[in-house]
């Protein structure tokens, strides 16, 4: 019966070892696709930012050169 127990704990310990290993795995991973998903998101809006810049600076220039 002690044996059993014993075998139990340890095949128990084992599983728990393995699935400690596979929420490891999970959370690295989602780790690094929330890093580059944010990444893309600064680059893009930054993008954006400039377009946008552009395009008011470029109609600044072009109302004031009908001024002149």
């Amino acid at each position: 019966m002690k044996a059993l127990l014993v075998l139990t704990a340890i095949t128990l310990l084992g599983g728990c070892a393995e699935l400690k290993d596979a929420g490891r795995t999970v959370g690295h991973t989602t780790k690094e696709v929330t890093r580059e998903i944010g990444h893309a998101t600064r680059d893009a809006t930054k993008a954006v930012g400039h377009a946008s810049r552009d395009a008011v600076n470029s109609v600044k220039e072009e109302l004031s050169e009908e001024k002149n």
